[in-house]
């Protein structure tokens, strides 16, 4: 029987790349880098792409 397949969003797996990173160089909590990961993606989503290069 075949495992079940997961999806998880590309926003997700952004988040989680952001959240992690901050995990490994900061001393914060789970929760407060999950915060943050979403707060700066949110802001480089909006930054316009000449400012984003």
């Amino acid at each position: 029987m075949p495992d079940d397949v997961v999806f998880v969003s590309r926003y997700d797996q952004r988040v989680a790349l952001i959240r992690d990173a901050l995990k490994a160089e900061t001393g914060l909590t789970e929760s407060a880098c999950h915060a943050l990961a979403v707060r700066l993606l949110h802001l480089i989503d909006e930054a316009p792409e000449k400012v984003r290069r």
